[in-house]
């Protein structure tokens, strides 16, 4: 019983708010995986790109560049993984002292709701924070697994296991890449989250701004424009 008694604290509109969050991060990343043939999204369009990277990769000498590439990939997915980190660490701490959080609440003129009603809301940013950065994590490691296989492609382009290898690394990289965008957007979502302490009422504006700006990036922005200007030949 007090766990509805508690429930009862939030709106209809706070539900239905919240709803609308978890529903267009999820519909959002399913879009951008799975784009219509006609409208590919930027995501999609660097997948090509980057079979089209290791295919060069084989007759390149030196590979130095690739090498540096995947290094640089796997500090950024370190650098988001350190500052997820970091976040999550500072919720839990605002989590754990509940006189702070009335305090900025009152100071915020957000309201006088129960201690549960503000723990609630941050925990659902901790939650999208947690997702960020497993996949960041994830991406971590995929990269280096990409950078192994890339050091097991042949030198000799003649070699028959070559192309498959490069294709190999080239999927891996794909895979470490989608786990990446991911945890961006996780990230992305989790700020839109922190609007809920204002009210569900400005949960509802940041999800749908947010929303729109994932969209636009991934399917009218002028970077997906100058990637479809020349498409890559990723046949071998």
């Amino acid at each position: 019983m007090i766990w509805i008694d508690r429930l009862n604290s939030f709106s209809a509109f706070d539900y239905s708010a919240l709803a609308l969050l978890i529903a267009a991060w999820m519909w959002i990343g399913w879009r951008i995986e799975n784009p219509p043939p006609n409208r590919p999204s930027v995501s999609y369009l660097m997948a090509d790109f980057r079979r089209a990277w290791m295919k060069q990769m084989v007759t390149r000498q030196p590979r130095m560049l690739d090498g540096q590439l995947i290094a640089n990939f796997r500090q950024g997915a370190t650098f988001f993984a350190s500052t997820t980190m970091i976040a999550i660490g500072g919720g839990l701490a605002l989590i754990g002292n509940t006189e702070q959080l009335q305090g900025v609440a009152s100071d915020l003129t957000l309201g006088t709701a129960p201690t549960f009603v503000w723990e609630i809301k941050i925990l659902v940013v901790l939650l999208f924070l947690s997702n960020a950065f497993l996949k960041h994590v994830w991406a971590h490691r995929l990269f280096g697994y990409s950078s192994v296989v890339m050091a097991a492609v042949p030198n000799d382009a003649e070699d028959p296991e070559a192309y498959p290898r490069a294709a190999q690394a080239a999927e891996i990289c794909i895979t470490a890449a989608r786990s990446f965008n991911r945890g961006m957007r996780a990230t992305y979502f989790a700020l839109a989250a922190v609007a809920w302490l204002a009210g569900p009422l400005t949960l509802l504006l940041s999800t749908s701004i947010t929303l729109a700006v994932l969209y636009r990036r991934e399917f009218a922005s002028q970077s997906r424009e100058a990637l479809l200007k020349i498409a890559p030949d990723t046949s071998s």
